[in-house]
């Protein structure tokens, strides 16, 4: 009997984050075509034993969960202002992504997902884009394009085109060629080089170093919700990018698809706990640091060392 293809698909979690990656891994259980064997890779910043117990029970015949806690290898990445993740918080699993072609040496390609999402589509279908000689397929983050300061920021600080501008959140990987080229190798030497000032670290530095090297997906693969835009008639893939979060607030775009599976969850309760008790100071806080954000954006561009200025003086940025 012929082997059937793997696909292997990257999660990056802390506890907080627990509840949300076992409801997209639920959406991707009922969606994905049976025709493949799926393998979840979990990287994870000291995940309890009792998070992984309830993960493991959503395994089944085409779908393994495996669990690899990061330690080693990120002493590098430190708590510093420009490594943050939005303003207020700071965790190195952001950053696990730009070295899973490193760790993973058996795969020429993969998925990379934020557990921030839910999948009504099929996965394989994603995996099966080709990517040619691209370092990674993304969709465009349309959530920010109509931000004037933060579009700025992508331009004048970053110097990637408003309309080439990817979320890092969900990402086609061609781990052969980031291998080829030492990706997580140049990150590092930028990242230590420089200590750029950014607003999504991550998502900057993959951005800046692999612009003209990307495969734009259609959007339906990166459905986010954005104030002012209308809902996809079928995403394949949901991803409440920052704020936009339907277990913090009501009235979410596709808040209907995330509760769909997340009252299937065994963290149900503790999901709807979390949202009744979501208090008016972290409301007030979100606003606040949404407000942090764009003030940057329109500050950012005016460093004496930016992504922009850097490559402009011929230093070694992109791929």
């Amino acid at each position: 009997m012929e082997k059937r293809k793997e696909i292997p698909i990257f999660f990056t979690i802390d506890n907080k984050y627990a509840p949300y990656v076992s409801t997209a891994i639920l959406s991707i259980k009922e969606n994905s075509s049976k025709d493949y064997d799926y393998k979840i890779h979990i990287l994870h910043e000291e995940l309890s034993q009792e998070n992984i117990n309830k993960i493991s029970k959503l395994q089944c015949e085409n779908l393994k969960i495996i669990f690899r806690e990061m330690k080693e290898g990120m002493e590098l990445i430190t708590d510093r202002v420009e490594n943050r993740l939005r303003c207020d918080y700071f965790t190195l699993t952001i950053y696990y992504r730009l070295f899973i072609a490193d760790m993973f040496q058996e795969y020429d390609k993969g998925i990379y997902i934020d557990s921030d999402i839910i999948v009504p589509g099929d996965i394989s279908e994603l995996y099966n884009h080709d990517l040619s000689d691209n370092i990674i397929g993304a969709c465009t983050d349309n959530s920010i394009q109509g931000i004037p300061e933060l579009v700025k920021y992508l331009e004048q600080a970053i110097g990637v085109n408003r309309l080439e501008y990817i979320n890092s959140g969900v990402l086609l990987m061609n781990l052969k060629k980031m291998r080829e080229v030492e990706f997580s190798k140049r990150f590092l030497e930028l990242l230590n080089t420089y200590h750029f000032d950014s607003i999504a670290p991550d998502q900057d530095y993959l951005n800046a170093m692999c612009n003209g090297k990307i495969l734009y997906l259609n959007e339906e693969w990166d459905a986010m919700p954005a104030e002012g835009k209308e809902e996809l008639k079928n995403p394949k893939l949901i991803h409440y990018n920052l704020f936009q979060k339907p277990w913090c607030y009501d009235n979410i775009q596709y808040e209907d698809y995330f509760w769909k599976y997340a009252k299937q969850s065994e963290y149900y309760d503790e999901i709807v706990e979390y949202k009744n008790n979501y208090s008016d100071e972290q409301k007030k806080s979100d606003q606040e640091c949404l407000g942090v954000l764009v003030s940057k954006g329109n500050t950012l561009p005016d460093n004496e060392i930016t992504f922009r200025k850097m490559y402009e003086k011929g230093k070694k940025i992109r791929i």
